[in-house]
């Protein structure tokens, strides 16, 4: 068939220019040994461009069985292709035999991972438009109608209209009723949006987005209307939900991304909304309402036992019953008032006093007794009996009744009402959970991520891995085990700027959706080659010989080690190969004419190049002409990704590729003159934006930094020029020619012209910032967690290094007044825990509440004094020693009053020793890393909202 005639002439020109590009050194390594794939082991999807969006989604789509079997297997008869006259159609045609091609080399390649370059630039063709990543939803879609539509010629060529028989749609799209006030309708969807905003679960969500009229949601206090309601009344196999976490923002003109905590189960049960349930459903969701309206009263009830009483002051009822019952159970005073006279006082006794004595004794002198005097906590002898109130007569009948209802007020105060509020809320934790809505189970099987802004950012697929039921990250190349805990730190959100976009869920009743491909005679489970058509088989075969001739032929050329003192003949030549540019996909592609606007596209795709390879094996030293020893990746064409990635070398490499047609017309030198302008006044931009509290242009780069606190010129562009003349540039012969030029230049810089201290204390100033940044970071997030002792040694090490740094200048630090902020919010967090710790007088709990005493909240309560401290930190520290003097007016045991008097000195006077501060664990200081940081912080603690510290 032509179709099939078309595939083997792809096949075949894949193959020849394989054969053309294995002496060539390209890809994500230098040397084909590690392009190696393990048995058994899945593939990765090499990034071309700002394309691991795709790799993330055809990576979901190929490991569902059901889908690999249909694009393997998809054919059009001859008929077919005579009618497919239209550019579309021969477009889908051509898509749909790229992505065979592709599937099959999933499938069956040796090579660790697989090159998508001809599948996306069929994509990216139909757009027209430019690499950016924030048309990748458009991309998705249309990659989604391309299957659709491809699928449709195969399924019903003579008519395109009726889809019924497209196994697309069977597959992914489903379908859902309108019906209220109007005439239902019915209606087709794919892909299911859903709003984030205002929800925190995925039922939530749906509830959200189906239910109309005021919906009653089990977790979440707000309502949803709408004008009708929606139900779904035929669910697809494989249902994709599509979280709506990016929008619009009108003040700013920009979209923004929403990084809400979302959750989400591994199986959610769809029954409640489906139409054939819409009764049961009314039903519960009415139980529903009349349980929260319940819990409502149940729990308003509680908050009034809370804070009980007529007057001003409000007390816990509880306690106010204890009191009670403590009161009519105290014994009266058995000791004589004559033990609280002063010393030498002869005080008479009343004979009808409770305690008297007719004997000898009736006095007491200074002389008569031999007190033990415990410092801050006893003023007064000991004495037998209790100082508390107690009633002077109660008879047993009396003590008995008021007992019994002192102490059955308090059970139902304390037990009963609580336990009614737990009963209350497990039925509604529980209401559509029984069997009866447990009938319609999906599993989850892919969870796409997205890492960054809404303008930009990374992406990555968590597949489950049915066979071996465990699950994978699929990023880019890199496939790894990973674990439900991994997926939720990365999918939830809430925390980092990283979070779930899309969710693909599979029916659990159709188990022939994971089921591998069986050979129809013996039924025996086909692996690997097995499992294709034989045209792909072929295929694969073809490039899986040429890989293994790329393997022969590099072993040859470059794994033979030189013998002692023998010429440079092999460093020359690993040299060469080391600084080789990366050439396009088909090297004898013509050179497209220079210009303004191929300048920019070329200098984006310089920089996706360089940024988007990934790192396999070791670093070596290679010795390079006029340069000498450098550090380079032996199979990634010299340079240590992790370096290459920071935000500094990547604006290096962008600036460099913009100077592309300076450095071919005029020179190395003018080219690298060019690209520190560009590189300079880009930065010099970036500096005069405005600090936020979810933005510091600062941790972008050290040089915005320089320039907010006005460093000299000298050191600016020392600095700039460093980078140029980064070992780690060695990538391509541009690239090393200027770093050779930057290298040159800063030999010619004399001791006289630079004063080396100056220059590295402004570069250790630098990183004293970005130090406090992660220090403040990391606290905050501590405290978000819970975790206020570790948050409260970040805090306080964030202050006192800021406080040095600020000295010189506010540009040179942190906010000041949010560290303060927090700070006192964990010192009085921790104090209270403490105080309740030690008011316990279990010896477990007072141990633990004098160690947060001594290891926390004293040394930072000095810290704060020895500093010029504020009229807040003043309030805070007043109230921890009124806190802990108010224990001297009341009873304790002897052990607690040891404790107390041994670390009540160092509260009350902060002057009396050296502090001793815990130093916390290190913290990470990338500068791209705490970006992300501080948007995610700032606005899960302010939800959004512009920060103001008072």
């Amino acid at each position: 068939m032509e179709f099939h005639r078309a595939l083997e002439a792809s096949a075949e020109e894949n193959a020849t220019q394989v054969k053309r590009k294995r002496d060539e050194v390209s890809g994500e390594t230098c040397s084909p040994a590690d392009w190696i794939r393990q048995e058994g082991w899945p593939v990765g999807i090499r990034n071309v461009g700002n394309t691991c969006w795709f790799s993330a989604v055809i990576q979901s789509l190929f490991h569902l069985p059901v889908f690999r079997r249909l694009v393997l297997n998809y054919c059009l008869s001859e008929r077919v292709l005579e009618k497919c006259k239209s550019h579309s159609e021969k477009r889908n045609i051509a898509f749909m035999q790229e992505l065979r091609c592709l599937f099959a080399l999933m499938v069956g390649s040796n090579r660790r991972f697989v090159d998508p370059s001809a599948a996306v630039e069929l994509l990216r063709d139909a757009f027209r438009t430019s690499e950016a990543q924030q048309d990748v939803s458009e991309f998705t879609h249309k990659l989604l109608d391309w299957l659709e539509d491809a699928f449709q010629l195969a399924a019903n060529g003579s008519n395109p209209g009726d889809k019924q028989d497209n196994p697309m749609v069977q597959l992914f799209y489903g379908t859902f009723t309108f019906f209220g006030t109007t005439l239902s309708t019915i209606e087709q969807f794919g892909q299911y949006p859903l709003q984030v905003n205002g929800f925190n679960n995925l039922d939530e969500c749906l509830e959200g987005a189906m239910v109309a009229g005021v919906i009653e949601s089990l977790h979440c206090d707000q309502t949803v209307s709408s004008g009708q309601e929606r139900w779904f009344s035929k669910l697809p196999p494989v249902l994709t939900f599509e979280l709506s976490r990016f929008e619009f923002n009108q003040s700013l003109g920009r979209p923004e991304k929403i990084h809400k905590k979302l959750e989400f189960p591994q199986i959610i049960y769809m029954d409640r909304y489906l139409h054939k349930n819409v009764e049961q459903t009314h039903g519960r969701r009415g139980e529903v309402k009349r349980l929260k309206d319940q819990l409502t009263v149940l729990q308003q009830k509680l908050e009034s036992y809370k804070n009980y009483g007529s007057g001003p002051t409000k007390y816990p009822l509880a306690d106010m019953l204890q009191y009670v019952l403590e009161f009519a159970t105290t014994k009266p005073l058995t000791t004589s008032p004559a033990l609280l006279a002063p010393t030498n006082t002869i005080i008479p006794m009343e004979p009808n006093d409770a305690g008297s004595s007719d004997g000898p004794g009736c006095t007491l002198t200074a002389t008569q007794r031999t007190p033990i005097h415990k410092p801050f906590t006893q003023c007064r002898p000991p004495m037998e009996g209790s100082l508390h109130p107690a009633p002077h007569n109660v008879t047993e009948e009396e003590l008995s009744f008021v007992r019994g209802c002192l102490q059955r007020w308090r059970v139902e105060v304390e037990n009963k009402l609580k336990a009614n509020i737990d009963k209350v809320s497990q039925a509604l934790e529980g209401m559509f959970s029984d069997n009866s809505l447990c009938q319609v189970p999906y599993r989850l099987h892919a969870v796409l991520v997205h890492e960054g802004q809404a303008s930009a950012g990374h992406y990555w697929a968590y597949i489950y891995d049915h066979t071996h039921k465990r699950w994978l990250k699929y990023n880019d190349v890199m496939v790894t085990e990973s674990s439900w805990e991994e997926l939720v730190r990365d999918s939830y959100g809430g925390m980092t700027n990283a979070s779930a976009y899309c969710l693909m869920y599979i029916n659990d009743r159709m188990p022939h959706l994971i089921a591998e491909d069986t050979d129809d005679e013996t039924g025996q489970v086909l692996q690997g080659m097995d499992s294709l058509p034989s045209i792909l088989r072929r295929y694969v075969r073809e490039d899986n010989h040429w890989f293994q001739q790329e393997l022969k032929e590099w072993e040859e050329q470059f794994c033979q080690v030189p013998p002692e003192g023998a010429s440079q003949t092999g460093r020359e030549a690993v040299s060469d190969l080391q600084s080789k540019p990366e050439g396009p996909d088909d090297p004898e592609e013509p050179e497209k004419p220079e210009g303004p606007e191929t300048e920019a596209v070329s200098a984006e795709h310089d920089l996706a190049e360089a940024t988007n390879r990934q790192p396999v094996s070791e670093v070596s030293e290679v010795e390079i002409p006029n340069v000498g020893k450098i550090l380079v990746l032996s199979e990634a064409n010299g340079y240590n990704e992790e370096v290459m990635l920071t935000p500094a070398m990547q604006g290096i490499i962008l600036a460099i590729a913009k100077a592309r047609q300076v450095f071919d017309n005029e020179g190395p030198e003018a080219g690298l003159i060019k690209a520190f302008h560009e590189e300079y006044s880009r930065l010099f931009e970036l500096s005069q934006e405005e600090t936020t509290p979810q933005q510091d242009p600062r941790l972008q780069h050290v040089l915005i930094y320089f320039f907010q606190n006005k460093a000299p010129n000298r050191v600016i562009e020392r600095t700039l020029l460093d980078q140029f003349g980064d070992r780690n540039l060695s990538f391509d012969d541009r690239s090393i020619s200027i770093m050779r030029e930057a290298r040159a230049k800063l030999r010619l810089i004399k001791p006289e012209d630079m004063d080396m201290e100056e220059y590295m204390q402004w570069h250790d100033d630098y990183s004293m910032f970005k130090t406090v940044f992660a220090y403040l970071l990391t606290g905050l997030e501590q405290y978000q967690n819970g975790k206020i002792r570790e948050a409260l040694i970040y805090l306080a090490h964030a202050y006192q290094d800021n406080t040095a740094l600020i000295k010189s200048g506010e540009k040179k630090g942190v906010d000041h007044k949010l560290i303060a902020l927090y700070r006192r919010k964990c010192l009085k967090e921790l104090n209270k825990n403490a105080a309740m710790l030690f008011k316990s007088g279990e010896e477990s709990d007072v141990e633990e509440g004098v160690s947060i005493m001594n290891d926390y909240v004293i040394p930072c309560m000095h810290l704060i004094v020895r500093d010029n401290v504020s009229h807040e930190d003043m309030e805070v520290i007043e109230a921890i020693r009124n806190c802990w003097c108010s224990y001297l007016e009341q009873d304790m045991n002897e052990s607690l009053q040891e404790k107390l008097s041994e670390f009540l000195p160092r509260v009350l006077d902060c002057s009396a020793e050296r502090v001793v501060l815990k130093e916390p664990p290190k913290v990470r200081k990338s500068p791209h890393d705490l970006c992300s940081r501080l948007a995610a912080v700032m606005e899960s603690i302010h939800s959004t909202s512009i920060v103001t510290v008072k």
